[in-house]
């Protein structure tokens, strides 16, 4: 395993999977960095993103926390190197989107309490491992996107 910035690495190294969690959204250039990160992939090598998803769900943490932006499917994909195939692009914890849009429109709260955050780490994310695939992955906080570099590359 290597930690650090793509920036970091030799160029000539090689991995079977990079990992971008909860990362992209404070990087300015992130086709830029997705871009460099496929150049690191070995053929059949995999890149993953996870990323705060729907702009309309910014909030005073997000700013707060560095965040420039906040993705969709489209987004997200827009992103990705072109040379690179869509494994799979889907959103994730359907129950943190609802409980972070009640937050936002009924409490008005700009950060989540300790107490909230356990409620969402015991309940809506176990809660959302169960919903989401029978909600075809299409509602949710988070987003994630794989990518496969093509074995003749």
């Amino acid at each position: 395993m290597v930690v650090g910035t793509i920036r970091d690495l030799d160029p000539g190294l090689r991995f079977d999977a990079i990992f971008y969690g909860d990362v992209l959204e404070h990087i300015a250039d992130d086709a830029g960095e997705l871009a460099a990160a496929a150049g690191h992939l070995r053929p059949g090598g995999v890149l993953a993103v996870l990323s705060p998803a729907h702009e309309g769900l910014t909030s005073a943490l997000d700013r707060a926390v560095g965040h420039l932006r906040r993705y969709t499917r489209e987004s997200l994909v827009s992103a990705a190197p072109r040379n690179l195939e869509c494994v799979a692009i889907r959103y994730l914890d359907s129950l943190g989107m609802l409980a972070s849009l009640a937050n936002r429109l009924l409490m008005r709260q700009d950060f989540p309490t300790a107490a909230q955050v356990k409620v969402w780490d015991t309940f809506l994310v176990p809660g959302s491992v169960l919903l989401d695939p029978l909600l075809g992955y299409r509602l949710g906080k988070s987003v994630l996107g794989i990518w496969r570099r093509p074995d003749g590359e």
